[in-house]
């Protein structure tokens, strides 16, 4: 039996339809509404049942400061190894991602899943492109003002990283003990959102930014360094996908990535005012 957890989240629901055809597939979420969802909460440990399940598909609970991930993380391992789970398939982050806030979480879990008695496939997802649509979005005038520099994103679809999950997922024995690296093939910079979008590209400062996120009022203080670190990390040009020594997408993939320019563009699309 295979279990998917964060089953109702952007990435988990699109695996669910990957694996949708198979009858030993089990959808982990907080609040189950079927015979094929089970109760898995992060934040409460007692809820992870795993049993008869062989392969736990972990997408990273990420939502968090450090300390809240981190346990979040070791709580569903150490289910994993009580109640016998053989392997365990986890959605990291992007091995050039080391720069960002948000990265110690991730490297935290890779080193548990590695000390644990589990086997193990770790997926270093890249940046998605639905996330770039959401920080460097146009504004109303059509200008991009997110302090991107001259630097660039190897942003993925979140649609082809899901896919190469429900591949591995599928197919554990065959990528037990791998670290795959998954980002894009043709990095985004600010110049050409603008140009899919018909806009301009007029970079901020990141203090400026700062203060608007923190004007906004949307995002939590932990989420804040992180929103600002991201912008940084672009522009210093650390996350182009320049430092990822192989990238397995394409190979896992099987055949040609969904551009991320043009999930950028949709994303922006849909998400316009009418």
């Amino acid at each position: 039996m295979i279990l998917v957890t964060g089953a109702t989240g952007a990435l988990g629901q699109l695996v669910a339809e990957e694996l949708a055809a198979r009858d030993d597939v089990v959808l982990g979420t907080r609040t189950p509404r079927s015979a094929a969802e089970r109760r898995v909460d992060f934040d409460d440990p007692a809820s992870f049942d795993l049993s008869g399940v062989d392969t736990l598909l972990l997408i990273s609970a990420g939502y968090g400061e450090d300390d809240v991930v981190i346990a979040r993380h070791d709580a569903a391992v150490s289910a994993a190894e009580k109640t016998g789970v053989r392997h365990v398939v986890y959605t990291s982050l992007s091995g050039d991602g080391d720069h960002l806030a948000y990265a110690l979480a991730h490297r935290w879990t890779e080193r548990r899943l590695g000390q644990s008695s589990l086997e193990w496939t770790v997926l270093r997802n890249g940046l998605y492109a639905e996330f770039l649509a959401a920080i460097a979005a146009p504004g109303p005038d059509g200008a991009i003002t997110a302090p991107l520099g001259t630097g660039r994103l190897a942003a993925v679809a979140r649609a082809d990283l899901a896919e190469v999950a429900a591949r591995v997922v599928t197919a554990p024995r065959q990528h037990a003990g791998r670290v795959y690296e998954l980002v894009g093939e043709q990095p985004l910079g600010g110049a050409e959102l603008a140009a899919a979008v018909g806009g301009s590209y007029e970079p901020g400062s990141l203090a400026r930014t700062r203060e608007s996120i923190i004007a906004a009022g949307e995002a939590l203080p932990y989420q804040v360094p992180m929103l600002v670190g991201t912008y940084s990390a672009i522009a210093a040009g650390f996350l182009d996908g320049t430092g990822i020594e192989s990238n397995a997408l394409r190979t896992l993939l099987g055949r040609e990535p969904r551009s991320a320019l043009d999930v950028y563009t949709n994303t922006v699309s849909a998400t316009r005012p009418a």
